[in-house]
């Protein structure tokens, strides 16, 4: 039955029932008889002799028109957020707040996702089967994790394309270097070192690695020859180097899932563009919303 019907219904069953109060009153027993309360009976009978036919009709329970209701062109941010970069709730909070000045909840941002059908980010499950405590150095420099993340693409003829990211991350900072190369190799290592010294603005002390072939011998001794230290984590604990592991995850969440592929040049354009924007303009959820460079900045003040 049409809303509008059976509202209309509700009216008209309502006024037979005051019609017949009036005629013969017995108040208790006519609700019985019509399965209304008496309070409901007294509520709609105060509104019908106040106003007429017209007081009968249900109102809308809230207004049409809130104050706090959240901006269209909030609304349109967050939706913009969410689509071009593939950002969580709180990482869009701190985004507004950054570029746009808008102070909104994280909640109110989740219930704009939510209502969207945008509030699952679309990422597997994640598995962990050991616990460490997360730590970060000071001083930045002093530690840069450095790891190697596997990438497989199709080509405009749906061939399957591997290629490999290497990426350095500085312990303190979270400031990263980023490089594609199309060979797995230890002169690849090296190559991609010798950028990454060029690359941060701090002189580095440490650097730390996994035990893959790409950092074996000539890759330890060219580090060690540059007048730094390279260490090994134990094997099988990824978790030691858990900074740059889990910035592998915000490549695949915020880069690549939203790339389409279709050449090496173009590739290592927009890696180079992600690794500016990741360094300079992205707020930074461990960083309460400053992004690396300013954390840097701040580092080196307190160190003189």
């Amino acid at each position: 039955m049409h809303p509008e019907v059976k509202e209309e219904l509700r009216v008209r069953r309502l006024q037979v029932v005051f019609d017949i109060a009036a005629v013969r009153g017995g108040v208790r027993k006519l609700c019985g008889e019509f399965g209304i309360a008496k309070s409901t009976f007294y509520y709609w009978k105060k509104r019908y002799e106040s106003v007429g036919k017209p007081g009968l009709y249900r109102h809308k329970p809230i207004p049409y028109s809130s104050p706090r209701k959240t901006r269209p062109e909030v609304t349109e941010k967050v939706l913009e957020l969410r689509n071009a970069h593939n950002m969580g709730p709180m990482k869009i909070v701190y985004y507004l707040q950054r570029y746009h000045g808008i102070d909104v909840s994280e909640s109110t941002v989740y219930r704009i996702l939510k209502a969207h059908g945008v509030s699952r980010l679309g990422r597997g499950k994640i598995k962990r089967t050991t616990h460490s405590t997360r730590y970060s150095k000071d001083v930045p420099g002093h530690h840069i994790q450095m790891d190697v993340k596997v990438l497989f693409f199709k080509d405009l003829d749906s061939k399957r394309i591997k290629r490999f990211q290497y990426t350095a991350i500085d312990d303190a900072t979270r400031i990263r270097a980023l490089k594609v190369y199309s060979r797995h190799t230890q002169a690849n290592a090296i190559d991609f070192l010798d950028y990454v010294v060029d690359k941060f603005p701090f002189r580095i002390k440490t650097i730390r690695t996994d035990r893959g072939h790409e950092f074996q011998a000539k890759f330890h001794w060219h580090v060690e020859d540059s007048g730094m230290e390279h260490v090994y984590i134990k094997p099988m604990t990824p978790q030691l180097n858990g900074k740059v592991e889990r910035s592998h995850r915000t490549d695949k969440d915020e880069f690549y899932q939203l790339l389409s592929y279709t050449d090496d040049v173009d590739l290592n354009a927009k890696l180079q563009a992600w690794e500016n924007y990741y360094n300079f303009d992205r707020p930074h959820f461990s960083h309460q919303g400053q992004t690396p460079y300013e954390v840097m900045k701040l580092l080196l003040e307190k160190t003189g």
